[in-house]
């Protein structure tokens, strides 16, 4: 069972091609798991399941986050993907549509796919889209309880729920003491993925993420559209900047209807086969 390994900016993912899987489907949540794990697996944030046809592309995607439940969008495993293609594939053209369950997105190769930039969708700060309970409004510097703090936040989507935390100072610490309480939080039906964000000037911000589904992450593409798309609707920052993250930086666009181009490196780390005897383990912690 061969697998492919890469990262963005230290948020790694493995590629499992269907092409390369002996079974039609992809591993189920517990295979996911088990391959995920850091000490028991193979190690990484998720699985990127593809490509396989579909109605309007070559390359449909699905992506798994290491708990065994499935994401719509991640911005740094599409930029990925384009490169496991790229490597792999031989499209031919350096613009590829790939489609995922929150939506069809078109990816472009540059530098041999050492960057890559993706097209993002756009975003929306409507309740019922993201979703976030109670009535039909944006959901804009509102108030919600964590433990034994109230924060101010926005939500937003970009084909996946975010909840982003404007705060003068954030930390690791912040994301880890935080993160499960408002990713879990009775506001957010679907759960949320969750950035506490720092303006740092008018063209830069930091964040440090939370994933739904992963926990504590270096670096997330969808996380740094949904923090920038929201430091520009509070007139905090212009509409091109640059997020930076514990594992790099990301360059974000944002168009005046709030669509996101990002653009960020990616790296090869392996390529592998996958022993059988991985799923003979019988509980992981």
């Amino acid at each position: 069972m061969l697998f492919h390994k890469y990262h963005a900016l230290g948020n790694d993912y493995i590629v499992i091609d269907p092409a390369e899987w002996p079974e039609s489907s992809p591993p189920d949540a517990a295979a996911i798991r088990a391959i995920c794990h850091r000490n028991f697996g193979v190690g990484s944030d998720g699985i990127l399941w593809g490509p396989f046809p579909t109605e309007h592309t070559p390359y449909g995607l699905r992506i798994f986050n290491p708990d065994g439940s499935e994401a719509e969008k991640s911005g740094n495993g599409l930029r990925i993907f384009a490169r496991y293609l790229w490597d792999t594939h031989q499209p031919e053209s350096a613009t590829l549509p790939i489609s995922t369950l929150g939506g069809e997105v078109v990816a472009t190769v540059h530098d041999g796919a050492a960057r890559v930039t993706v097209d993002m969708g756009r975003v929306t700060f409507q309740s019922p889209k993201i979703p976030v309970t109670g009535p039909d409004r944006e959901v804009i510097n509102e108030t919600l309880t964590a433990g034994d703090q109230e924060f101010t936040f926005c939500a937003a989507s970009i084909g996946n729920p975010h909840c982003v935390v404007p705060l003068p100072e954030i930390s690791a610490d912040l994301a880890h003491r935080y993160g499960a309480a408002i990713e879990n939080h009775p506001l957010f039906p679907q759960r949320i993925n969750l950035q506490f964000l720092q303006v740092i000037d008018r063209r830069r911000i930091r964040i440090e993420i939370w994933e739904r589904g992963a926990g504590y992450t270096l670096a997330s593409g969808s996380s740094s559209s949904a923090a920038a798309a929201v430091a520009h609707r509070l007139g905090l920052v212009d509409d091109q900047l640059t997020v930076e993250m514990p594992g790099g930086e990301i360059e974000i666009t944002i168009d005046p209807d709030y669509a996101v181009q990002l653009t960020g490196s990616v790296n090869r780390v392996a390529d592998g086969t996958i022993d059988a005897d991985l799923f003979t383990f019988p509980r992981l912690p």
